[in-house]
């Protein structure tokens, strides 16, 4: 009998992650993963994916307004209407694909106790949403619960998640590294990933265009923008002398596979860091992180949740 499974993602690197899951034999022998309806990213990500060729078993299916009534993994352990689909069914096992930054809060929040409530960081929820937040915590505490990682977790945080019975499975693309290269780079010596810091007023607009247009008038630059980022500051980019916007809408870690020796890849903190080491250093392509200097910051980003974003990048 085959055993089936199915994966809900709502993210270009969900997405991937739910595909390197599979392949890595902690899914079912049949996988299908259902993609959320009306995310442009998603859909660019999925035309990459089948063009690859998938392996066997799985299967990316058409996309979906509300995500099936049993599922066995997820990306967005924070999403409401995730933990409210753990309430009202069976999950059984349940696995976490690799979400960036996300994937380390849950690890945190797992690794606290069994009444930290699953909320996302700087959150500040109803009665209700914390409610529900904490119903789920319960949840996966009664469930066989999997986190399906690239990112490089703290050994004493993966030793405490352990202890209260969560599986840490670490995975370094191995079925992306194995696909052939069918599409070159950018011609730029760097290539820049666009970042969400500038939109979640984190990190001042005015200094990171600065920084851009100064780089840019060192050398020709590839910029990459992020998914999240705010299409006016996009606009803004492009119009600077000496950068070329590439609207992939697939995560980098499917577009920057084709970058040879002697390029670079230069981002503010993100988990893509971690990733794209592992999959370009290999070709001799430098990842570099860029260090956010004191005065990019706004007053929302308190020191705990700078030392967190640049933890993770490192």
């Amino acid at each position: 009998m085959v055993e089936q499974a199915s994966a809900w993602v709502e993210s270009p690197l969900q997405m991937l992650c739910a595909v390197e899951a599979h392949h890595a034999g902690l899914l079912g022998s049949a996988t299908t993963v259902v993609p959320r309806a009306g995310l442009r990213p998603l859909k660019a990500t999925r035309k990459e994916l089948r063009r690859l060729g998938l392996p066997e078993g799985l299967e990316l299916a058409e996309p979906r307004e509300r995500m099936p009534r049993r599922v066995q993994a997820v990306g967005d352990a924070f999403s409401g209407q995730v933990q409210l689909r753990w309430l009202t069914s069976n999950p059984g096992r349940i696995v976490i694909v690799d979400d960036g930054l996300a994937t380390i809060r849950l690890l945190e929040l797992l690794a606290a106790g069994p009444h930290r409530p699953l909320l996302r960081a700087r959150a500040q929820p109803t009665k209700l949403r914390a409610a529900l937040g904490l119903a789920a915590a319960l949840r996966l505490r009664l469930s066989k619960l999997s986190v399906f990682t690239a990112l490089n977790v703290d050994k004493d945080l993966e030793d405490a998640v352990r202890r209260v019975g969560v599986e840490v499975v670490r995975h370094d693309f191995a079925w992306l590294r194995a696909q052939p290269l069918s599409a070159e780079g950018p011609a730029e010596r760097t290539v820049v990933l666009g970042t969400s810091l500038v939109r979640n007023g984190l990190v001042h607009r005015d200094r990171y265009l600065r920084w851009l247009t100064d780089l840019a008038a060192q050398e020709p630059v590839a910029y990459y923008p992020h998914r999240r980022e705010d299409p006016v500051d996009v606009a803004l980019i492009r119009e600077r002398p000496g950068i070329t916007v590439h609207d992939a809408g697939a995560p980098a870690e499917l577009t920057l596979r084709g970058l040879d020796a002697g390029q670079r890849v230069l981002s503010l903190p993100s988990t893509a860091i971690t990733s794209l080491r592992v999959l370009l250093s290999p070709r001799g392509v430098a990842v570099e992180p860029v260090d956010v200097p004191d005065d990019w910051w706004t007053s929302r980003a308190v020191p705990a949740l700078r030392s967190h974003l640049t933890g993770v990048s490192g």
